[in-house]
């Protein structure tokens, strides 16, 4: 789950991360209220779950409170990435002489958090690592201890040469990794970490990436998740209890656990063609779960075709097949339909298929084959 910047920010800021003030607006009438109360040079940044708001035009410095409500006016209601802004981060501006980045994330191979610094921040560390990846250092973390003392400091170290830059540096990352920790993190950045003309050390921009794997004993930091910048299809199978990732390929795969539906993918990349989608009825599936994939499936105009993927162990046949029948009867397809079913209560499914003018195969190679086909323009 990706949270705003001023979230995270929040989050950070109870860690004891030092941040410039700042408070968000829904209107440019807003905007200059909270300029006129922080005083002095603001940055109206617009919030949004996507990277590159500052080359899109949606952060702005304003001089004056009068020159912030103008900035938000402008940035209120663009679009960025395809997702429409409506609400703008103004904060105060540093006087930056400076920056940095910090960031610490799982790293699945080493099963640790993994800080990446770099004195070269303001800039998508993939582009250090492209062109500078000895302007990177590395650290992993010991989940027994945690980031201890001397480890934060060898990377404060690696920032900055003045001694006090580094200590303040070390602070930050220390208190970023009980951030991390505390909220159930995969990814926490600070980019930029600057330093300023007076000869502070601060986080100016705020980056986090909950796990979904933790949202259920988080409640507060589920209450983060803002619906509406989300993508609609994944939104509506999450509260269908469904598992669900878009894809860029046109075939729609629905299939019964993880371990199949990525197979199914591969082989469905094996004979030459492109999934639509990640979509997991899971293990007990009702009918209702498969009107429902089906919804989602055919709300991507991309589909070209769909495969039914089942292999019923503790799901039941029967009930898929209902949800087949179901939702073709009430939403008739437009794009071609391939089944292939087998195990728990197979021949039930299979005679309620048949009635309702539906064939399926047994034969997973034989249906990803003919799906594939179907996808671009074949005969069936």
């Amino acid at each position: 789950m990706n949270i705003h910047e001023y979230q995270a920010k929040e989050i950070l800021r109870r860690e004891g991360v030092p941040i410039p003030p700042g408070e968000i607006a829904t209107t440019p009438a807003q905007a200059e209220q909270i300029a006129r109360r922080l005083g002095g040079v603001v940055v109206v940044k617009a919030q949004v779950h996507a990277g590159g708001r500052g080359k899109a035009g949606g952060v702005k410095l304003a001089k004056t409170a009068a020159e912030a409500g103008e900035v938000a006016s402008r940035i209120l209601g663009m679009q960025i990435k395809g997702l429409i802004v409506e609400k703008v981060l103004v904060t105060e501006a540093a006087d930056i002489a400076s920056e940095a980045y910090v960031g610490v994330i799982i790293d699945r191979a080493s099963k640790r958090a993994v800080f990446m610094v770099s004195p070269d921040g303001g800039i998508d560390i993939e582009e250090v690592a492209a062109k500078s990846p000895d302007r990177i250092m590395r650290l992993p973390v010991d989940p027994r201890y945690g980031l201890l003392p001397f480890e934060a400091m060898r990377m404060g170290f690696f920032l900055y040469r003045d001694v006090a830059n580094a200590r303040a540096a070390a602070r930050i990352m220390q208190q970023l990794y009980h951030a991390f920790i505390h909220s159930g993190a995969s990814l926490a950045e600070i980019n930029p970490l600057v330093t300023t003309q007076s000869g502070d050390v601060l986080a100016l921009d705020a980056k986090m990436v909950i796990d979904d794997n933790e949202l259920d004993r988080r409640p507060d930091i589920a209450a983060l998740r803002d619906e509406s910048a989300e993508d609609t299809s994944e939104l509506h199978a999450r509260r269908a209890n469904l598992t669900f990732i878009k894809l860029d390929g046109d075939v729609g795969c629905i299939v019964n656990g993880a371990g199949l539906a990525m197979a199914t993918m591969d082989l469905v990349k094996y004979y030459g063609g492109e999934p639509a989608n990640f979509l997991d009825i899971g293990g007990s599936s009702s009918p209702e779960k498969v009107v429902n994939a089906l919804r989602i499936i055919t709300a991507d105009a991309g589909v070209k075709a769909i495969l039914f993927n089942i292999f019923g162990g503790i799901t039941r046949t029967d009930d898929v097949a209902n949800g087949i029948v179901t939702a073709t009867r009430h939403n008739p397809l437009t794009v071609p339909l391939v089944i292939r079913l087998t195990g728990t209560n197979e021949e039930i499914a299979l005679a309620i298929l048949a009635e309702n003018g539906f064939s399926a195969t047994r034969d997973m190679d034989d249906a990803v084959q003919r799906v594939v086909a179907l996808a671009k323009g074949g005969a069936k």
